[in-house]
């Protein structure tokens, strides 16, 4: 499990990276609880909330971009 300060040193397209390995990784993982071979099972909710934190991250990042945006104009 990361810390919110890990995700929050990433940037826009490494946050994009980063969930779409939360994201495989959580599948391998369901696909082993569905079989009865996970070795951690409190793993799979570690993953959901690193990648709930990876997505509050980007759109903080979006609507950074978004108010920069609109104040430069």
């Amino acid at each position: 499990m990361a810390d919110a300060k890990d995700f929050s040193e990433l940037t826009a397209e490494e946050l994009s990276q980063k969930e779409k390995e939360l994201r495989k990784e959580l599948f391998n993982l369901r696909f082993q609880a569905v079989s009865g071979h996970v070795e951690n099972p409190n793993r799979i909710k570690l993953i959901k909330r690193d990648v709930a934190r990876v997505l509050t991250f980007s759109q903080m990042k979006k609507k950074e971009a978004i108010e920069k945006e609109g104040a430069s104009k």
